[in-house]
């Protein structure tokens, strides 16, 4: 009777079950089209863009942006190399530096744990500011024009760290521990044989934060890196717009400078460039949505 009940209670109505669908439908609306916005305006000619602006469903199409970038192919694809390395090295070393740090903040007996604990959330709040890190990762680290520039500043995350330490808090029980300390296992052999293989979900959420974070990083390279071998994806798209901003605004260039401005495609580039950028990393999401999701649930009231 009362499981009768409770079923009752929680049963939702068919009204509000097709409102939330609604809902849903909606907001997933409002996160695709402006992906496909953008991408009709990149296949859109020049001279439409001018003449109607831009438009979900283009007037002319043109495919001289792709082509334009196309051209640039050699240097871009250099540029991915480094992009899919960076991203590679810097989720390997986040997800391991950001974990061990959670799982020892989430340890009870940890004697340490409430000085560590401030340092951590300190960050959150207040940080040195640009000019403090830009003299710590240049003058003393040394990092200037190598590649750990563009990892070690965003490897760990206060916020990411919080997040592992409430997984590692309310989801792996201390029994678990206690029996492998019986057992004489050390506290790397605990962290690494039984704790990380029961951790997927954080494992995916910590990678997919520091994959985002990594992929989508521009500002490092603007800030350490001067040796073109060394240009992510990102950065040289982000010069490539530059280049094509200070060529449309200015009209006082040497006529081939304006020979050049006038052959080559600007806002529809401009959206080109956001595409190859968008389009790699859209497509690993999917395939760690479940424990993503599993991740962002972390501390929730169960039923």
């Amino acid at each position: 009777m009362k499981s009768k009940k409770t079923k009752q209670i929680n049963q939702i109505k068919k009204s509000t079950d097709v409102c939330f669908n609604i809902i849903f439908l909606l907001l997933s609306l409002i996160c695709i089209l402006p992906v496909v916005f953008v991408f009709s305006i990149s296949i859109s000619s020049e001279n439409s863009i001018q003449k109607y602006g831009y438009q979900i469903i283009p007037t002319e199409m043109s495919s001289a942006a792709y082509q334009f970038l196309w051209n640039e192919k050699g240097t871009i694809l250099h540029a991915l190399f480094i992009s899919v390395l960076v991203t590679a090295l810097g989720i390997v070393i986040s997800v391991l530096l950001t974990t061990t740090m959670g799982y020892v903040l989430s340890r009870p007996n940890y004697a340490l744990k409430e000085v560590y604990t401030w340092l951590v959330f300190i960050p959150m709040i207040f940080n040195g500011g640009m000019l403090a890190g830009y003299v710590v990762n240049a003058n003393i680290l040394h990092l200037r024009d190598t590649i750990w520039a563009l990892i070690l500043p965003l490897a760990v995350s206060s916020f990411n760290v919080v997040i592992c330490k409430t997984f590692f808090k309310t989801t792996i029980p201390d029994s678990i521990v206690e029996s492998a300390k019986m057992d004489g296992a050390s506290q790397l052999r605990i962290f690494f044989q039984i704790i990380l293989p029961i951790s997927k979900p954080i494992l995916a959420t910590i990678g997919l934060f520091a994959a985002f974070g990594y992929w989508n990083d521009w500002f490092q390279a603007s800030l350490y890196i001067s040796d073109k071998n060394l240009q992510s994806l990102q950065s040289l798209l982000n010069n490539i717009q530059s280049n094509i901003e200070y060529l449309a605004n200015n009209p006082y260039g040497g006529l081939s400078m304006q020979q050049y401005k006038a052959s080559m495609p600007t806002e529809s580039v401009r959206m080109a460039i956001a595409i190859v950028i968008i389009v790699p990393i859209a497509c690993v999401y999917p395939f760690f949505q479940k424990y993503f999701i599993s991740g962002l649930t972390i501390g929730s009231v169960k039923g």
